[in-house]
């Protein structure tokens, strides 16, 4: 594995700043004397309190619409303010603790990006980015396009970011990062690398390109899907894929971004938020909370133009007010997070299965003497869970729905539609 040490306790608040400050979309656009970025450092001490340690952001950079049609990758982009508006927001971040991750889209550029000579043509038309006519696609084969990419991703690290999100990199050849990532890390070994890939074989791209991590959208999947579904054999064979992948890196995981449906308004039924979120911080990985789900924010992307605006809204000054659900919802995040923070091992935990049934599941995560079992119900009755049956002595309830905290059991039932988390305390006797 490649990525810098900090990055075992690596917990991100992944936020989309075109929105989150109401600049795009936006009639007229809001100029660099508004300043808008600093309404987003007015929410690092939320980040803090909610317990992550990192800022993930979505795209700063000059562009003339979303942010991922890159006109100039030295420039923050004027409806956010200007270059002092940038340098205030990573001083107060690490002022926090917080490290700040930065999104690179370097498989495409706008229309009015300054290089055109760069760009990759077919048949004497120039190629776009999945058919979107303004997200223009660079050649990857020049090396002027190599020597860019490594000056520009220098370039932000040596004003004080600490990584890059790698935008659409599932769409550039691996060779191109092979190229650019070593020359980038030989000036700042410290730096973390992680790539948007959606599918296709994780640990093979991640060999051949260098990443220190990619996006985990097959374990987003499997989590929603199978609560949805109420069918827990999908997420099992998602956690086998998973641990696999662990033995050669350790993925960005995550139930929300700025890309997909919000995890609230996906779910089918609300109860089971907490499901999923245990899920997320108690398997191996990375986690990303995307704003707003904290507060189980609701928001469905659509296939049109404008779909991702419900996604990605603008967030007023902090705190906002909060309803009995979203309140549950933030101090649920607030601690399980911790519960995560507490034991730091479970960034590499591979997760066993101990029963699986369509709509009950219990899976124990450890990582070398240190585990975890958790235990998660969606049927409308509880589910008994008796430890010896499963290999352990007693366990410790560490979390859960409905039950006390700290008892130590031999004997476990988990409520309808509810969830534990259990410490083991032996083997079974015998």
């Amino acid at each position: 594995m490649t990525e810098p040490a900090w990055v075992e306790h690596a917990l991100w608040w992944h936020v989309y700043p075109l929105g989150f400050v109401g600049a795009y979309p936006a009639d007229p656009p809001p100029t660099p004397a508004e300043h808008r970025l600093r309404r987003l450092a007015d929410w690092l001490d939320h980040a803090v309190a909610l317990g992550a340690s990192g800022l993930a952001l979505g795209p700063v950079f000059a562009s003339r619409t979303h942010g991922y049609d890159t006109t100039d990758h030295y420039r923050i982009d004027p409806r956010l303010g200007d270059d002092t508006d940038f340098a205030d927001l990573l001083a107060r971040a690490h002022e926090r603790g917080l490290r700040v991750l930065l999104d690179g889209v370097f498989n495409h550029v706008g229309r009015d990006f300054a290089h055109p000579e760069w760009l990759r043509r077919r048949g004497g038309q120039v190629a776009t980015f999945e058919g979107h006519g303004d997200l223009l696609a660079l050649d990857h084969d020049n090396p002027a396009v190599v020597d860019y990419t490594v000056e520009v991703m220098r370039h932000w690290l040596a004003r004080g970011a600490d990584g890059w999100r790698l935008d659409a990199a599932y769409a550039v050849d691996d060779e191109f990062w092979a190229r650019v990532l070593p020359r980038v890390r030989d000036a700042h070994p410290d730096a973390y690398f992680v790539a948007e890939i959606i599918h296709g074989d994780y640990p093979a791209r991640v060999r051949a390109a260098g990443f220190d991590a990619v996006t985990q959208y097959e374990l987003w999947k499997a989590i929603w899907s199978s609560l949805n579904d109420r069918n827990f054999h999908e997420l099992d064979w998602a956690l086998k894929r998973h641990n696999e992948f662990l033995d050669v890196f350790v993925p960005l995981t995550f139930v929300g971004n700025h890309d997909v449906t919000r995890i609230a308004s996906q779910l089918n039924d609300i109860r089971h938020i907490g499901h999923a979120l245990v899920i997320l911080m108690t398997t191996g990985g990375t986690p990303s909370i995307y704003a707003g789900d904290e507060f189980a924010f609701r928001g469905v992307k659509e296939e049109r133009f404008g779909g991702d605006d419900a996604i990605r809204p603008e967030f007023g000054s902090p705190p906002i007010p909060l309803d009995d659900t979203e309140g549950d919802i933030f101090r649920l995040h607030q601690f399980l997070i911790g519960l995560r923070r507490r034991h730091p091992w479970l960034h590499t935990a591979r997760t066993t299965p101990l029963r699986v049934t369509n709509r009950g599941y219990v899976y124990r995560t450890g990582s070398g003497a240190e585990s975890l079992l958790v235990a998660l119900n969606t049927d409308d009755a509880p589910m008994p869970v008796a430890l010896g049956e499963l290999g352990v002595g007693a366990g410790r309830i560490v979390a859960g729905s409905g039950a006390p905290p700290e008892q130590v059991v031999g004997h476990a039932e988990v409520a309808p539609h509810g969830w534990l988390v259990l410490a083991p305390q032996g083997p079974a006797a015998g």
